[in-house]
């Protein structure tokens, strides 16, 4: 029977994770119908489609592994199952993180004023190699899950946790068994997130190069312009806030026997990873506009059928 606790747990992980998959699939589902009625996929509208699937699958997968910990904690005690889950739990996290990367630099590609001839030409060869970069995207993130899965697991490390419950005795345990695949998945995350910091910098530098320039000329720098300037520097900046609370909830998750009060740091560590591909969805709707206007059609009608 669940505790209160888990009971609490369970009902907030569902609240999210249902909030999430609607906010996700909204994505989805308007990024398709756009292409449908255009009859060609546009690079940010294939961007967008394939972040909204992977983050669908990133939430189901957050909230199954969740649900699992509290109610079915003997499930990680099959190594198989928890090696096929592990796997496809990375493939998913990193497919998600990395598309999310290639939005924040299409961003940058297509909102930034630079002069240099790399960023020309990549500016001009964006649109055609979309495609190409999201299945580099997928090619990575299945890499990286397959290095994961083979990585040898150190049993005595499980075995030197649950015989030794005071932390003073844990503090000698070789560092060298700290170290586990979640580790190496938080490590690897430092590329994507400097691509994105990067694009974020450097948007801020074309931006300030911008306002100086609408300045010396003497016209408002007020101009669509500094708008997609702001709000793509805005959106970047979530992403990567978000990125951050998310990687540490997964440290959280990782290491949280080293706390008196495992389940509870498992818990929280849990609930707070799903608002990184909750977040980051309902960002993109409020500062989409395509996104936010037809919500708010949607919305309308929806209002209008309850009134009638």
């Amino acid at each position: 029977m669940p505790s209160t606790e888990d009971t609490i747990f369970i009902v907030v992980v569902t609240g999210e994770s249902v909030t999430g998959l609607l906010g996700n699939g909204y994505i989805a589902l308007v990024s398709w119908r756009h292409c449908s009625k255009k009859k060609k996929i546009s690079s940010i509208n294939c961007i967008l489609l394939s972040l909204a699937v992977s983050r669908i699958c990133l939430v189901f997968f957050i909230a199954t592994d969740s649900i699992l910990r509290v109610l079915l904690p003997d499930f990680y005690e099959n190594d198989q199952l928890q090696v096929v889950f592990s796997t496809f739990w990375t493939l998913i996290n990193y497919l998600s993180i990395w598309v999310a990367t290639c939005l924040n630099f299409f961003y940058l590609l297509k909102i930034a004023n630079f002069s240099h001839p790399l960023f020309l030409w990549l500016k001009w060869r964006i649109d055609r190699a979309i495609l190409w970069i999201l299945l580099g995207c997928l090619a990575i993130s299945s890499l990286i899950s397959l290095i994961l899965a083979v990585i040898p697991k150190d049993d005595t490390f499980h075995m030197i946790v649950t015989q030794r419950r005071n932390i003073t005795e844990l503090s000698h345990v070789s560092k060298r068994q700290y170290f586990n695949s979640m580790t190496l998945f938080n490590l690897f995350i430092i590329v994507p997130f400097s691509v994105s910091l990067m694009s974020f910098c450097l948007l801020i530098m074309s931006l300030w190069r911008h306002t100086k320039q609408m300045k010396l000329s003497g016209t408002d720098y007020r101009d669509p312009s500094t708008a997609a300037h702001i709000g793509a520097m805005k959106n970047i900046a979530f992403s990567l806030v978000l990125l951050f609370v998310y990687c540490g909830a997964c440290l959280l998750v990782t290491f949280s026997y080293l706390l008196k009060e495992k389940m509870l740091g498992v818990m929280f560590g849990e609930a707070t990873s799903i608002l990184y591909p909750l977040g980051h969805s309902l960002i993109l709707i409020i500062g989409n506009n395509k996104l936010k206007q037809s919500l708010a059609r949607r919305l309308k009608c929806i209002k209008i059928a309850c009134m009638m």
